[in-house]
């Protein structure tokens, strides 16, 4: 059985609330889980000791099981100091998507055309100077 540490959402809309849980990866995010590990309220202050609360005992044998903690359970272990930190490397997600590619395409060649007509007609009264 792939066993998962992760969040449950409850609360209400636009209110999220959220247990962590030892559940089976099979199961749906809000469905069945084996154990409930602590509570996470992203409603309160960052610095708020009640934001984030999480049984370590519970979760440290969860992890000695094979448990796998989520990205964002990973990141809430590495700041209670239980798992040390991961290397993180997304080099993808700075990229622009397409439309803003496109979007950024087609505004340097207006840049470029704008530029072009510009330099022609300062070098056209040069020419005409010159021939007179």
């Amino acid at each position: 059985m792939a066993m998962k540490i992760r969040l449950a959402r409850g609360g209400s809309k636009k209110r999220p609330f959220y247990a962590i849980v030892a559940a089976d990866s099979r199961m749906p995010r809000d469905g069945r889980f084996i154990e409930k590990l602590g509570t996470y309220n992203p409603l309160l202050p960052k610095d708020s000791e009640e934001r984030v609360k999480m049984d370590m005992e519970r979760v440290q044998y969860w992890l000695g099981q094979g448990a796998q903690p989520t990205d964002r359970i990973a990141r809430m272990l590495e700041a209670a100091g239980v798992k040390e930190k991961a290397e993180r490397n997304n080099p993808n997600k700075a990229k622009p998507g397409k439309k803003a590619t496109e979007r950024a395409e087609e505004k340097a060649a207006k840049a470029a055309a704008a530029e072009e007509s510009a330099n022609a007609e300062a070098e056209a009264p040069a020419e005409e100077a010159a021939a007179e």
